[in-house]
């Protein structure tokens, strides 16, 4: 461990800090004062990030931050309740996603992009940040109202449909071969989510329980750690969203 990695850590926890209680001063999301606050230090602010290269960096564990967030709101969302709502993930989730596609198409051909990259373009920023959503759902105590189901079921299904858009790259990007999932690949990651799926159902419940029978509550914090960042690998592998991942260990 650097001091150059302690000194950037200081400052990100710093301006953390700083940016959450001004923010709720202001009364907005603490969501929207760390984007501020990151905006600032950043490479086109102040500059205490002062390359592009760093913030790539910072990211990678950024993403295991969000990992952890969907995990912990996973725990609280049963099965049953996921199954129940199926009408308003693929209703809603996917009305949403095919609405933002018809009206964002159009508008993506007048900046000179053929109709079939348009689409993709158009598809692509029909996505939302599933990490942004809750977080600010979760601090206003709104993730179980209606509203609040109703946009958890979108984002889920924004995450899911994410995985074929990535597949299907090649075929709107012809010049950037390699960029997108092959058939190989794309039945790795079916596979990948599977083992989630029956492992998350079947294993880990009966593992936690083996584990809090010890009594020993950091063994129990270091066991749902190492499932985040397992399964986080594990998505990370097969070219998924490790938040995705991470969200059905805790589900499941």
């Amino acid at each position: 461990m650097t001091a150059n990695f302690l000194v950037q850590a200081a400052v990100f926890l710093a301006a953390a800090a700083i940016a959450a209680p001004i923010a709720k001063k202001l009364n907005i999301s603490s969501v929207l004062g760390y984007l501020a606050a990151g905006v600032l230090i950043g490479p086109y602010g102040l500059g205490f990030v002062y390359s592009v290269y760093q913030v790539e960096s910072i990211l990678h564990i950024a993403e295991y931050g969000v990992a952890l967030l969907l995990f912990l709101i996973g725990l609280e969302l049963r099965p049953k309740r996921l199954w129940t709502m199926r009408q308003s993930i693929f209703g809603l989730g996917a009305g949403q996603v095919a609405v933002c596609a018809l009206c964002l198409t159009p508008l993506a051909t007048l900046f000179g992009i053929s109709w079939d990259k348009a689409v993709f373009v158009a598809l692509a920023l029909s996505l939302s940040s599933t990490a942004f959503v809750l977080q600010v759902l979760e601090e206003k105590g709104e993730l179980t109202t209606r509203h609040g189901r109703a946009a958890f079921s979108i984002l889920l299904f924004q995450d899911l449909a994410a995985i074929p858009l990535i597949a299907m790259i090649p075929l709107w990007g012809a010049g950037a071969p390699g960029s997108g999932l092959s058939l190989v690949d794309a039945a790795f990651a079916i596979g990948a989510i599977l083992a989630v799926v029956v492992v998350g159902r079947y294993l880990l419940s009966r593992l936690y329980k083996l584990v809090a029978m010890t009594g020993v509550r950091e063994a129990l914090t270091a066991s749902a750690l190492l499932t985040v960042v397992g399964v986080a690998l594990l998505m990370e592998a097969v070219r998924l969203s490790a938040a995705l991942g991470a969200f059905l260990a805790g589900a499941l």
